[in-house]
């Protein structure tokens, strides 16, 4: 159940409501390709750029690079060997930028920081002063799924149902990753209950699970003004209880673990970016 509210079932309509339906489109890197022509010319056009830009002779980038210049030549001029359009044909038959295949895993998770846990955690609040302090985007999700939708979450839940919103989240996660090498992203709570979405979130980013005492989870929702789970404070509380307890081992599959319970924010800002620093 999405934590929109930690004590209102959001009635579903619609489960299985298509694609189309929703108005989703695929990713750009999913879209019809440009011919392989097209494709290698412009491969060569920003391999010539990027040498031009570090004042490299293409003698010197053959060396350093343990190509042959004839193969340079080649390349720059748009006939590049045939393989790197296998290798996109690859990444498009996986559904995944061909950047995906090529880049440092490593690095490339290290500068995408994505928090997950219950809503209350602080994913918001940290996320945003963490993005400043290292100068990244800073993107929410559930905005994201809302300026996609053209309409709140509520609405999201109401006329599509759960698996609608999934889509939506799906696909806006993909968005994100694609136009953001950088950035701390801020995820719905439920984010760890979908195991495509999940596993591409953590494949992609380094993934740091916010976590905080049931009670303080409540507290803080409170104190954002939602007072809905107050209306029956001992059945919200059950609910939350469950909640967390159901996806503990699904949290705890994050790279990284930052406990905010009993601290201010300054603090956990300060844990927070200490973590993430030690996995650099």
């Amino acid at each position: 159940m999405h934590d929109t509210a930690l004590h209102c079932l959001v009635r579903h309509y619609s489960a299985n409501v298509s694609d189309l339906a929703i108005g989703l489109k695929r990713p750009s890197y999913f879209a019809d390709a440009a011919s392989d022509d097209d494709f290698l010319k412009r491969l060569g056009e920003r391999v010539r750029a990027a040498r031009a830009t570090r004042g490299m002779t293409r003698k010197a980038l053959a060396h350093d690079s343990r190509v042959s210049e004839r193969y340079l030549a080649q390349l720059e001029s748009g006939r590049g060997n045939t393989s790197i359009l296998l290798l996109r044909q690859i990444a498009a038959a996986l559904r995944v930028p061909i950047e995906h295949l090529v880049r440092d895993e490593r690095r490339a998770r290290r500068d995408r920081i994505a928090l997950i846990g219950l809503r209350g955690a602080g994913k918001s609040t940290l996320g945003a002063r963490l993005a400043k302090a290292i100068g990244a985007p800073f993107v929410e999700l559930d905005r994201e799924v809302e300026r996609e939708a053209g309409t709140s979450l509520s609405e999201v839940f109401l006329l599509y149902g759960q698996a609608g919103y999934r889509r939506y989240e799906k696909r806006c996660l993909e968005r994100a990753l694609e136009a953001n090498a950088r950035l701390v992203l801020a995820t719905g709570g439920s984010i760890v209950s979908e195991p495509a979405t999940y596993e591409l979130l953590r494949s992609a980013c380094l993934t740091v699970w916010l976590k905080a005492a049931p009670e303080e989870h409540m507290a803080r929702v409170v104190a954002q003004g939602d007072t809905r789970p107050m209306a029956g404070s001992k059945a919200a509380m059950h609910d939350l209880r469950r909640i967390l307890a159901g996806r503990a081992a699904l949290y705890g599959q994050a790279d990284v673990t930052v406990d905010t319970a009993g601290k201010s924010i300054e603090q956990s800002l300060t844990e927070l970016r200490k973590a993430v620093s030690a996995q650099a």
